[in-house]
């Protein structure tokens, strides 16, 4: 074999190794993004969109070149997302179970955590023509169950697979089933519009959807419909709005937790935003939104008002 033999055959080495090498390293490239930098996806329940596309405004305002992109999802499609691996993160009322935490683990190779960051309250709405705008929780059974006689419309986010329905069965019917007159809008803004146009339907949905007085769009809504009364669970015949005095101190009956579930392999973006949101600004957001932080001790004071 020549010389010229020789180094035809060695430039061809080269070339397979220098094929092989860029092939092998694309398996092996790094995240893509930071705790400040990149863009993830994750999954929000929908009842949660008002509020966390506040937090999501705020957090890339303040680091620019992030994209938290969220899907909102009825509160059971979100959870499904515990076995994606694309979806860094999931928001919703429960954290995953110790079955579904191991799943993770094993399946996708990733330590979880979570974190509960505020508390939200189940608000009931109705028409402004109403003349039923306070409820014991003895009628709010009645009324999902079907025995009410007052001919009042239930109306959700959904029958079935949200986060509003799923607490409804669990915590407040517990063993009963739900009435199969019960109305199913598409969304939370659904129900609103739905309850603003029924003079006999009752609305159920997150208070981050009517809470905030201060949100131009939440004001435009809580125009159309108000807020009902629910019977304080331990003083009978005093009525109390979801406020967020009366979720922190449980004066409200229907309270439930926001939680977020952090499923990323490396410090990446994801944790970037689940520590923005146990921040001050994060807990701020919550607190604008009349949810209840978890995170951020306030302290309650006595006050007096002079006229």
């Amino acid at each position: 074999m020549n010389g010229r033999n020789f180094k035809f055959i060695g430039i061809l080495i080269i070339a397979c190794l220098t094929v092989f090498y860029s092939c092998g390293s694309n398996d092996k490239i790094g995240p893509t993004d930071t705790r400040d930098s990149g863009t993830i996806h994750i999954s929000v329940d929908e009842s949660y969109k008002p509020v966390i596309d506040s937090e999501i405004q705020v957090f890339e305002s303040l680091n620019p070149g992030t994209k938290i992109i969220a899907h909102y999802k009825p509160e059971a499609e979100c959870l499904k997302d515990f076995a994606v691996d694309s979806i860094r993160m999931v928001i919703a009322t429960r954290g995953f179970s110790k079955r579904e935490e191991a799943y993770m683990n094993d399946s996708l190779n990733v330590v979880v955590s979570k974190m509960v960051v505020a508390y939200d309250a189940v608000a009931v709405i109705v028409n402004p023509s109403s003349p039923d705008s306070l409820f014991t929780m003895q009628e709010i059974r009645d009324l999902l169950t079907g025995k009410s006689t007052k001919g009042l419309i239930p109306v959700f986010d959904g029958t079935k697979a949200t986060s509003t329905v799923r607490f409804v069965m669990d915590s407040v019917l517990r063993d009963e089933s739900l009435s199969p007159n019960v109305t199913a809008a598409q969304t939370s803004q659904g129900v609103i519009e739905y309850v603003a146009r029924t003079p006999k339907a009752v609305g159920f949905l997150g208070v981050s959807w009517v809470g905030n007085r201060q949100d131009s769009t939440q004001l435009s809504f809580l125009n159309t419909v108000k807020v009902a009364g629910i019977e304080h669970p331990y003083i009978p015949g005093k009525y109390v709005t979801p406020a967020q005095f009366n979720i922190y101190y449980r004066r409200y009956p229907m309270v439930r937790d926001l939680v977020f579930t952090l499923k990323e392999k490396h410090i990446g973006l994801g944790h970037g935003f689940s520590n923005f949101l146990t921040t001050q600004s994060g807990q701020l957001i919550f607190n604008r939104a009349f949810l209840m932080p978890a995170v951020m001790r306030f302290a309650i004071r006595d006050a007096t008002l002079t006229e």
